[in-house]
């Protein structure tokens, strides 16, 4: 029986893609560094075998999936060469695998992560189905009737993909160290709308994404009138928000989501308008409601008085977002963010969005940049942020306790690192 060893397995993209292979009736190990990282725990308990990184690790009769943060010169990618066996990269395979299915991609600079989880969520109680998610959760189903998963731009490795769907949440200039400005980000998308086979779900709030051509039917969603599916009469309370839906301006039906901010709302509604183009039972689609969220997008644990809320926030917008949700949901509290800057290219290209996106907390802690293995760090540091967001702290793990001060509110842990390190540390030395 055919081996498939993962280059790699503990990458959110990689440990998900595992998991559907073994749930799919595949043989599956992997390989990865030492340090415990949160994705092994669904390949653990699947019983999965996990190896530390070791050309002995290659062997004949294996099929060879390698992520994408592994260079050719990796040892076992240079074994597994050197023995002639099939070698895939984690979106080449991706992009072959799909087609066993009806499959929708979910894209985006921001909201894909979410956005996939809610619609594999919703999907999955009506039909049997495989998803992939970008926090590292997978599941296979060997009858399954659709794909899900999330299909992410950088390197334009998405172009991979030909799926039958794909849902657009919106294009934004991110990953400076690859795109050149905005324009070769929307390019990049364009040429992703030309390999969809059947439907393009689009937001139409997104001035570039009203401009994206396609073969295939473009339906749009968002709040303003001229969208196909346009949520309506929002309201919120302590535990949820309700809106309204109406397709082509006739009202459709109500809706509940227990998470807020207008950026869930959109991906709720994109949700709604795929799966009400595939005929979907409305009773289905309303279990959006129950949805129970992804790994690190507002993952909250409450202390005492406080709200610690963990997000892999990590771009301006992104912060924003997350910071007025918390706003929104705990109007009577402080909010304090806590925020890790991920890549000094990134860091650099925003430093004053980021300083006005985390001017939206009441207080602000700082901790140093976590830097990729694809840069540099020149010479930028967390004190050329901390200069231009007022008041703001540094914060480091011999200083945790500085945050027991706020009591009372809410403690938003924000950055695509290590940042869960910080908050770890805080709950040990000052919660327990």
């Amino acid at each position: 029986m055919t081996t498939y060893h993962f280059i790699g397995i503990k990458g959110t993209g990689m440990s998900a893609l595992a998991q559907i292979l073994h749930d799919s009736g595949m043989k599956v190990q992997g390989s990865d560094i030492e340090k415990r990282i949160f994705t092994q725990k669904s390949l653990e308990d699947r019983n999965i075998p996990l190896y530390s990184f070791s050309k002995e690790n290659i062997e004949e009769g294996q099929v060879i999936i390698a992520g994408n943060a592994f260079q050719d010169d990796h040892e076992e990618i240079k074994e597994a060469q050197k023995q002639g066996l099939p070698f895939y990269r984690y979106h080449q395979f991706l992009g072959e695998w799909i087609n066993k299915f009806t499959s929708i991609a979910v894209t985006g600079a921001h909201g894909k992560t979410s956005t996939t989880g809610l619609l594999a969520h919703v999907l999955d109680k009506a039909f049997p189905i495989s998803y992939l998610i970008g926090d590292g959760t997978g599941k296979g189903t060997e009858e399954s009737q659709y794909f899900v998963f999330e299909a992410c731009e950088y390197r334009r490795h998405f172009l991979a993909y030909h799926p039958d769907y794909a849902i657009m949440t919106n294009i934004d200039f991110d990953h400076p160290d690859y795109f050149k400005d905005i324009e070769d980000v929307f390019a990049s998308f364009q040429e992703m709308a030309e390999n969809v086979r059947k439907g393009i779900i689009a937001c139409g709030d997104d001035e570039y994404l009203q401009s994206i051509q396609a073969k295939v039917p473009v339906l749009y969603y968002g709040f303003n009138e001229t969208n196909d599916f346009q949520a309506k009469n929002i309201q919120t309370d302590a535990e949820k928000t309700t809106f309204d839906v109406f397709v082509r301006n006739n009202y459709y039906d109500t809706f509940h989501i227990n998470t807020f901010g207008e950026h869930n709302i959109l991906n709720a509604l994109a949700v709604i308008a795929i799966c009400h183009y595939e005929e979907v039972k409305t009773s289905d689609i309303k279990e959006i409601v129950s949805f129970q969220g992804v790994k690190r997008r507002f993952s909250e644990k409450n202390y005492q008085d406080q709200v610690l809320i963990d997000d892999y926030a990590h771009h301006p917008k992104e912060v924003e977002a997350t910071i007025n949700a918390a706003r929104q949901k705990y109007p009577n509290k402080e909010i304090v963010a806590i925020f890790q800057p991920h890549t000094y290219t990134r860091t650099m290209t925003f430093l004053e969005e980021f300083s006005e996106s985390l001017s939206n907390a009441d207080n602000v802690y700082l901790c140093d940049i976590f830097g990729s293995a694809r840069e540099g760090e020149g010479e930028l540091t967390i004190h050329d942020l901390r200069k231009i967001v007022p008041d703001s702290q540094l914060l480091e793990l011999d200083n945790v306790h500085l945050l027991t001060r706020h009591k009372d509110s809410v403690l938003v842990f924000m950055g695509a690192g290590d940042i869960q390190k910080y908050q770890e540390a805080y709950e040990k030395t000052c919660l327990s």
